[in-house]
């Protein structure tokens, strides 16, 4: 690890700028003043934070390294994937689905550089929003890299590495979040060999891509290439797709639908090596459970999408103390505190799912707890998405992790074909199922698939934080037709073991 003394750089000695992109300055934000708050990282946890504490009557600054506000998630993850999603649909449905529902279209043509326009600019207009968002809250902005000097100070690198400010505070906040976690042995270059960054902006539709990992950014990025007219098959060290978590009965249902869309799966097969042979990778795989047994795929474009790993390095954690885990997370407690009680940490960075809301939550109850508030936050009830089509979504418990804890639960579904707005809208894949309580009819889990399902975990989320019963949810009218009517049906089936609308 590259460390930065202290002592160097209170003595202005300048030292190398970790991860450096070019050899820009930024413009000092200096100020003789202490704030209440320095949260270091602008990403959905670090932002929401700072406005937050902001709104709390905190004087906050917000550390960022990048050119943008945003990180990960607004910049290169979330927003931009999403952006690309959504449009490859809809490519996908002029293509092979609107004639069937009676629109008959001639010459649709894929035009890529306008489809990654419209993506840029939601990237830009949400980073700009952060920037207007702190302004209005009054949140001092600090470009550069965040060095922790002491409890109390935290340095801004220049990209050079020299120093161009120091914030002195009472408080750090670190939400640093996460970066793709290398594969050993394979270089990306974010062209040909590429992470989930490179995935979202290549320059041409690959002829047939390789994806390492069927995990959720995995199948995500392979959707969106697949509907656009690449071949993509997916290589996945597990016996399942959707990563972990995933209730197996809606990841079965889950693979059954991605491979009728065209996406090529090679479970419990581990990746040996990739080798670039002209504009070609030939990448040998190997089965799990048969060590002799090596093939080996060719492509032009392959996506390595092993997960993402904490970025907790160059903070100057050693500086006071703090040691990270073997995963390289730091370790804090249910206030988020640290080892030094007035340095905390959230989001990626911590344990717990990666995920963009999970640290929203996080930041906005940390730092309520900075404020005097109380702290609180239940981690069974933050939801999953899948943003494929159709979505795939979950929230509490899974029926495995019901059988390995010796819960007594019951199960009601209800299949999306069932739906009359899913029928209507020619678009009826997937079921809704629910876990409850054998005993209390309390939800325990949900599990979705279908193409609205991205939004209706909202309302198990909401029924589960509240600790709603099958039976509360099953007596709750809902609008006529929408498909949430079949989250009710779920309910009523685990409640009354019957629904109205399938038997």
């Amino acid at each position: 690890m590259h460390r930065i003394s202290t002592a160097l750089l209170r003595q202005g000695v300048r030292v190398p700028y970790p991860y450096a992109s070019g050899s820009r300055s930024f413009a000092s934000t200096s100020s003789n003043e202490e704030f209440d708050l320095v949260v270091i990282g602008s990403g959905p946890g670090g932002y929401v934070a700072a406005i937050k504490a902001a709104q709390l009557g905190l004087k906050t600054a917000c550390v960022e390294r990048s050119e943008t506000f945003g990180g990960t998630c607004l910049n290169v993850g979330c927003i931009p994937s999403k952006a690309l999603l959504n449009n490859s649909h809809f490519y996908h449905m002029a293509q092979k689905d609107f004639k069937s529902r009676g629109i008959e279209l001639d010459g649709v043509r894929l035009n890529l550089d306008a489809m990654m326009g419209q993506k840029r600019d939601a990237v830009k207009a949400l980073t700009g929003g952060i920037a207007m968002l702190f302004k209005s809250n009054k949140v001092t902005p600090a470009k550069g890299h965040g060095h922790i000097l002491s409890p109390n100070e935290v340095a801004v690198l220049n990209p050079d590495g020299s120093q161009n400010q120091t914030l002195k505070t009472k408080n750090i906040l670190i939400a640093t979040g996460s970066e793709v976690t290398p594969f050993a042995g394979i270089e990306i270059d974010e062209e040909q060999i590429v992470s989930s960054t490179g995935a979202l902006s290549l320059k041409k539709v690959p002829e047939k891509m390789i994806v390492i990992g069927a995990g959720v950014i995995g199948l995500e990025l392979g959707s969106v290439w697949k509907r656009l007219g690449a071949e993509v098959t997916a290589v996945e060290f597990l016996g399942h797709v959707g990563g972990m978590g995933i209730d197996m009965e809606v990841s079965k249902q889950f693979h059954k639908i991605l491979q009728k869309q065209g996406i090529k799966f090679k479970l419990e097969t581990k990746v040996l090596t990739a080798k670039r042979d002209g504009k070609r990778i030939a990448v040998e795989t190997e089965a799990v459970k048969d060590s002799g047994k090596k093939e080996t795929l060719d492509c032009d474009v392959l996506l390595v999408s092993v997960g993402r790993r904490p970025y907790t390095a160059h903070l100057g954690l050693e500086n006071v103390g703090i040691q990270v885990d073997k995963r390289g997370r730091i370790p804090v407690n249910k206030r988020f505190q640290s080892s030094v009680a007035n340095v905390y940490a959230i989001g990626d960075c911590i344990e717990g799912p990666m995920l963009a809301h999970k640290a929203e939550d996080e930041g906005i109850v940390c730092v309520e707890g900075i404020a005097g508030g109380p702290v609180h936050i239940d981690y069974n009830c933050v939801p999953s998405v899948i943003y494929t089509h159709p979505e795939v979504a979950w929230v509490g418990k899974s029926e495995e992790q019901l059988k390995e804890a010796g819960v007594k639960y019951k199960v009601g579904k209800f299949p999306m074909a069932a739906n009359s707005r899913a029928k209507t809208n020619n678009d009826a894949e997937g079921f809704i199922k629910i876990l409850a309580d054998k005993e209390t009819d309390r939800i325990l889990g949900a599990h979705m698939i279908g193409s609205t399902v991205g939004e209706m975990i909202n309302e198990a989320a909401l029924a589960m934080e509240y600790g709603a019963s099958a039976e509360d949810v099953a007596r709750v009218c809902h609008a006529h037709p929408t498909t949430s009517e079949a989250f009710r049906e779920a309910n009523l089936a685990a409640y009354f073991g019957k629904a109205i609308n399938f038997s």
